[in-house]
């Protein structure tokens, strides 16, 4: 089994450029001639309001996003707020609203294709198929929608590049457009037959915001490539707040202006903005002549860069789903060169081709079944932030919260819900259709598979005593069936020593019928891009993990294997643990390693946090568990070393020694005394035990550990970050023993002072 980790490519610029990129192509391009025909000169209300709804839900978007910096977005959330039911329909949801809107930017852009080569010899043709007939439009749209499956297929750097250009180049031409349009503008044309015209009047204003809600779409896409964004903390806030702003006042500018120069009943619902420039640029010098064609062409870019991020962004859903098991980790696959989820990318291509050709005749629904499923996403995702808020979860820790909680996120749900009910029935059964097909798979696929239990359902089961029966029965009931599997993650770094590692990891985890996680970090220098860090996966990594896979394999256990391609070394080795909920880290120190050589800012970066999990450094010389010394003064870290202890002897029949150093013979009975208590609570009862009354800790385990072959040391009141990056393990004296040494640390409360050197003696 094998799963990779995404590189950090995007800046701030081009997760803005995401964003905007999206929302302007539908917003501006496509509806507003069809969203006029539904509300009348009022439609401006709709966009407004959209963007109201969207801003709503982009706060707690940003509130996630800072707390959890992962691709997949609020599918990812879903899943660990509410669990994998709820994270099965997100992740259905957010993947097909995707693959429906991708289909309806593509059809935007074969439809101004079409417009810019009519009458010339490069016109598309209409094809037939027997029963299947492509228009001209479908035909552009297919071509779009292979032209940004390649773009994606090629890399996130590359996609962040595209959408930058295209949306500066978008902006400048919408610029001369809208001061143009200003100088044509008629408040009498806008009023003629009064604000609210339609049958419906005042009352079509959300069902224009039912249909034009697809334009609001990007700002949530920026979340779903998170865990690309530099320095997510400040740069995803920023992105997804600030492109809902520009956009919606875009749309608010724009779309006004359109219809206070052609009547709201006249625009053109395929081409409306090369209606308008007609008019605006009659006249005008160059854009007399070019206007039009010019626009044509800003329209084209803008539908494609809507499609191109609409594409990133849906692949990505995939990969965090394959990553949790709901669907199958082949879906995983990191293409060697380009470092992408070239397969995920594949299979979202595909399903944006049949929806192109199937439905691309009704623009409508296209439009309206990805909205409803977004919606659906985001109300689910602001429940998500109320249970991860309500439950108080420890590693929960956002850079950014939204203001006026749990007002903010319970409007977010009430409004995205009820939106839905000013859609047409048809794009709701299909929409619900798909939850459906979401439900069903969890129930007969993915509950058995994925092991990771929601944060509420977990908050729920745990005060069971206390909750509603119906709660506590519906928490059962969709709970996952996998068990939740003991992980123990190893960090690889060197072919020649990775057996004794892997052994060691091997041998906790099917103590518990766990699995290994071996992970291998690419250290690419900071002078080297990341993707081309990449192209050492195939050679360097590949022989690594596969020596690992034969190591666990002669346990008999279960491994997963990950490489990431990174400019740090320790940080990751963090990282990981924190992202893939490893239980155990078994990692190896030495001089050939990453991690115990260079910068040591980077640890101490890293390592003044919290530990995600137990942490076990082993200095090997000549790895052999077959006696083990276990010195001990009591502590969570020395819990730990006899769990390990006690887990070797099990596994080896080990013979254990415990000791226990006081500081003279007067304190030698209550030593013993401790020790006997603390063995038998520990269950090694029947091991060795000594009292050393010199009150030289270093000098005690120097004399005791020259018949032994392991060492196991807790980190007693020594941070681990303290032994690590100082040159030395526990004690000096680690350094001159002859045998194999073990440091055990377990995380505990310590503050950040202690946790890096150590607590203080009084």
């Amino acid at each position: 089994m094998s799963d990779d980790e995404l590189a950090k490519d995007l800046g701030l610029l081009s997760a803005l450029a995401i964003g905007m990129g999206t929302m302007i192509g539908a917003g501006i391009f496509v509806l507003p001639g069809a969203a006029a025909q539904e509300a009348g000169p009022i439609v401006v209300a709709s966009f407004v309001i959209g963007g109201a709804i969207a801003m709503v839900n982009a706060l707690a978007v940003s509130e996630l996003g800072t707390a959890m910096p992962k691709a997949g977005g609020g599918y990812y959330y879903v899943n660990r707020g509410l669990g994998p039911l709820f994270g099965s329909i997100s992740g259905m949801g957010d993947w097909m609203g995707l693959a429906f809107a991708s289909a309806f930017y593509c059809i935007g852009f074969g439809g101004y294709l079409t417009d810019l080569l009519a009458g010339t010899v490069l016109a598309l043709p209409t094809l037939e198929f027997g029963l299947v007939a492509l228009t001209d439009i479908q035909l552009g749209a297919l071509i779009a929608g292979l032209l940004f499956v390649g773009v994606n297929y090629m890399g996130a750097k590359e996609t962040g590049g595209v959408q930058t250009v295209i949306v500066t180049v978008l902006l400048g031409i919408l610029t001369v457009f809208a001061a143009t349009g200003f100088l044509h503008f008629d408040w009498g044309t806008l009023t003629t037959d009064g604000l609210a015209p339609t049958e419906q009047g005042y009352g079509a204003i959300l069902p224009g915001t039912a249909l034009v809600f697809v334009s609001f779409l990007g700002y949530a896409k920026i979340a779903t490539v998170a865990e690309e964004l530099k320095n997510p903390g400040r740069n995803l806030p920023i992105a997804v707040i600030g492109s809902v702003a520009v956009v919606t006042a875009i749309y608010a500018v724009l779309v006004g202006t359109m219809v206070g120069i052609v009547p709201w009943h006249s625009l053109d619902d395929s081409v409306p903005v090369s209606q308008v420039a007609e008019i605006t640029f009659a006249g005008i010098p160059v854009l007399d002549a070019v206007g039009v064609t010019l626009i044509s062409l800003a329209a084209m870019l803008a539908t494609a860069s809507s499609a191109n991020a609409s594409i990133l962004s849906s692949a990505r859903i995939n990969f965090a789903m394959g990553r949790d098991k709901i669907v199958t980790d082949k879906l995983n696959e990191i293409h060697p060169t380009y470092a992408t989820p070239y397969r995920s990318i594949l299979l979202t291509g595909s399903v944006i081709v049949v929806f192109i050709a199937a439905l691309g005749q009704d623009l409508e629904i296209l439009a309206k079944a990805a909205s409803v499923l977004h919606l659906i996403v985001y109300g689910l995702m602001n429940l998500a932030l109320i249970a991860f808020r309500q439950a108080d979860v420890p590693d929960y820790d956002p850079d950014f919260r939204v203001p006026f909680y749990p007002v903010t996120p319970i409007v977010g749900a009430v409004l995205s819900f009820g939106l839905i009910g000013f859609m047409n029935p048809i794009e709701i059964g299909l929409s619900l259709a798909f939850v459906a097909v979401a439900v069903l798979w969890y129930a007969l696929y993915a509950r058995s598979k994925t092991p990771r239990q929601g944060v509420l359902g977990q908050y729920v089961l745990d005060r069971s005593d206390a909750m509603p029966d119906i709660a506590v029965s519906a928490a059962s009931a969709a709970s996952p069936d996998a068990a939740d599997e003991h992980r123990v993650m190893v960090p690889l770094s060197n072919p020649r020593t990775e057996r004794h590692l892997v052994s060691l990891a091997s041998t906790l985890a099917a103590e518990r019928d766990g699995i290994v996680h071996a992970v291998h970090i690419v250290q690419v220098p900071d002078q080297t891009p990341l993707d081309r860090g990449a192209e050492r996966i195939d050679t360097e990594s590949e022989k690594l993990l596969e020596q690992a896979r034969e190591h666990a394999a002669a346990h008999d256990v279960e491994i997963e294997t990950t490489t990431i391609a990174s400019h740090r070394s320790v940080e990751e080795v963090f990282d990981a643990a924190r992202q893939y909920d490893d239980d155990q880290v078994v990692m190896g120190w030495g001089g050939d390693r990453p991690w115990s050589v260079g910068r040591a800012e980077q640890p101490l970066d890293e390592l003044a946090r919290d530990l995600p999990c137990d942490f076990l450094v082993l200095k090997d010389r000549g790895y052999d568990p077959s006696r083990i010394l276990l010195p001990t003064a009591g502590g969570p870290d020395s819990d730990l070393s006899a769990e390990i202890a006690r887990t070797l002897r099990s596994a080896t029949g080990a013979s254990i020694d415990l000791l226990h150093v006081v500081d003279d013979e007067s304190e030698r009975e209550a030593g013993e005394a401790f020790l006997t208590e603390w063995a038998a609570d520990h269950d090694i009862g029947d091991a060795v035990l000594t009292v050393d009354t010199s009150g030289d800790i270093e000098g005690a385990i120097a004399r005791e550990a020259a018949g032994e072959t392991l060492v196991v040391i807790g980190a007693t009141e020594r941070g681990l970050l303290s032994r690590l990056v100082r040159g030395s393990l526990v004690f000096d004296v680690v350094d001159d023993l002859e045998c194999s040494v073990l440091l055990a640390e377990r995380p505990t409360k310590r503050s950040l002072r202690e946790r890096l050197f150590g607590r203080s003696k009084e």
